[in-house]
């Protein structure tokens, strides 16, 4: 069941000159996972970033990791989780019966940033979404985060769409 993605995604990535390593996120990872979404000016006012962790976050963890068009990556420098993203194959009618990739919830901790290691890890997302055989790479980006904007348009990507959410 886990073949969809998982086969050619189950081993590490090395970024050039040490910079970290790209790798499926573990249970372990949770905390930090949470800690650099909670860092973000928009992720501190909804994320619950405490001591025991909430355990829905690993509920959703267990759901994501056990779902095989999901993938949940962190990069990680001298055993330290530094940023993350997540991944996600969307098989669809449109493009020919295409499937997309979907990133969602990219972040570098905030003392790595300017390094380029959210364009490597973004980069990273694009090439394993090629392999796969997506036809197209999207994601979104709150209208208030115009430096992720600009960084996203710098990788390649276009503000082709707008985007809707609805909050329940």
């Amino acid at each position: 069941m886990r073949t969809y993605i998982h086969t050619f995604m189950n081993d590490t990535h090395s970024l050039p000159d040490g910079k970290g390593t790209i790798r499926r996120a573990t249970k372990a990872d949770v905390p930090e996972i949470v800690r650099l979404h909670a860092e973000d000016v928009l992720g501190r006012a909804r994320e619950d970033y405490r001591n025991p962790l909430p355990n829905a976050y690993y509920k959703a963890f267990e759901v994501i990791d056990a779902d095989p068009k999901q993938f949940l990556a962190v990069l990680e420098r001298e055993g330290k989780v530094i940023g993350t993203l997540q991944l996600t194959f969307l098989p669809g009618l449109t493009y020919q019966g295409g499937t997309r990739a979907q990133i969602e919830a990219v972040h570098i901790d905030e003392r790595f940033r300017g390094q380029r290691l959210g364009e490597a890890l973004v980069m990273w997302a694009v090439e394993r979404s090629k392999a796969h055989g997506a036809r197209l790479v999207q994601l979104t980006s709150s209208n208030s985060r115009t430096d992720a904007h600009r960084f996203y348009k710098r990788l390649g990507f276009e503000a082709s769409h707008i985007g809707f959410k609805m909050a329940l």
